[in-house]
């Protein structure tokens, strides 16, 4: 009996999913909404995410535009976006609020990249973690005797070759985003 992959590669496929998300959530310098995706607004009474509570848009390479639907808020996302504390500058006028993002220094694009590395490891450990539980599993199927020594290293083999193009993939993630911050 051959082992089935199909839900460890989708499986791994969000882990790759959740990589390029946690990269686009950094200040890399440029103007980007996704960047404000964490923040979260007390409005009412509740916490709500940013954009349920105004409409982002970016104004120029360097500024984003934050409307709200309801004026009375401007306070409470100006007090969210400072405290998200993303190291952006904020202006409040009468359209709403404008976020302004620093142009980066060697040290910020320095300390930029060894975040990447970070997530890229975290990354790298639950797709391993993924693997041990895949490789358990088979081991398991062969004790019981659902599977043959001869399936499981084929198991193993593909086991490992799934995981080498995801690391791969990983990795290019990484290269792409720190190309982007390196500039």
């Amino acid at each position: 009996m051959q082992y089935n992959f199909s839900n460890f590669k989708t499986e791994l496929k969000k882990k790759e999913e959740f990589l390029g998300k946690e990269y686009n959530q950094l200040n890399i310098g440029r103007a980007s909404p996704m960047i404000l995706d964490g923040v979260t607004v007390e409005s009412y009474g509740s916490y709500v995410p940013l954009k349920n509570a105004a409409s982002i848009s970016i104004e120029d390479p360097k500024t984003l535009r934050i409307a709200p639907w309801d004026k009375n808020q401007i306070k409470n996302i100006e007090k969210a976006v400072v405290g998200a504390n993303l190291g952006l500058s904020v202006a409040t006028d009468d359209m709403g609020i404008r976020v302004i993002f620093p142009q980066l220094t060697t040290e910020t694009r320095q300390a930029l990249v060894k975040v990447l590395k970070e997530k890229l490891e975290e990354s790298r450990i639950t797709v391993r973690r993924e693997r041990e539980s895949v490789w358990e599993d088979i081991e398991i199927r062969e004790k019981e005797g659902k599977m043959t020594e001869d399936e499981r290293f084929r198991a193993k083999e593909e086991l490992q070759k799934i995981i080498n193009e995801t690391n791969n993939n990983l990795e290019a993630i990484f290269k792409k985003k720190e190309r982007e911050i390196m500039g």
